[in-house]
């Protein structure tokens, strides 16, 4: 990967609806080379979609929570049962195995604290092997995530 490589990322992530012919001109090269180049990108798993940044209050989920989950054990049975039921809910955000006093951190958006009590519930605590379960409220998004820097 080159810098022109970074140049065409770096515009796919600002906006990945523009033409390939704008994002050509914009890191100098010609249309062909350029979409070759992406397809290159998306073939090495680089680039692995496409997607839009949706509004969380627009679509009413006005709370977004990062939970600390600690589980009962940290055996590979116990990690992957609790891993695979993650991924079934669609309530949970992100969830990412980590290092420190928690096991996972999750991220969880919400309406208001009665949507998101149900989901701690009926979610969260219901999930394989949980001991320990501690939420954190977003007061304010202050830089959200806008890509990776290239």
């Amino acid at each position: 990967m080159d810098q022109i490589d970074r140049k065409i990322l770096a515009a796919l992530q600002e906006n990945c609806r523009r033409p390939i012919a704008e994002i050509a001109a914009q890191v100098g090269m010609s249309l062909s080379a350029c979409a070759r180049r992406i397809t290159i990108l998306e073939e090495n798993g680089i680039i692995e979609g496409y997607g839009a940044r949706l509004s969380s209050t627009k679509l009413g989920y006005g709370m977004t929570f990062y939970v600390e989950v600690s589980l009962n054990s940290q055996s590979d049975t116990a990690l992957e049962d609790f891993e695979r039921a993650a991924q079934q809910h669609s309530a949970v955000l992100e969830c990412h195995l980590m290092t420190g006093n928690a096991d996972y951190l999750i991220k969880v958006a919400a309406a208001d604290t009665q949507d998101y009590e149900a989901t701690y519930r009926k979610v969260i605590a219901s999930l394989p092997n949980v001991s320990r379960i501690q939420s954190a409220l977003v007061m304010k998004t202050v830089k959200p995530w806008m890509g990776y820097q290239l």
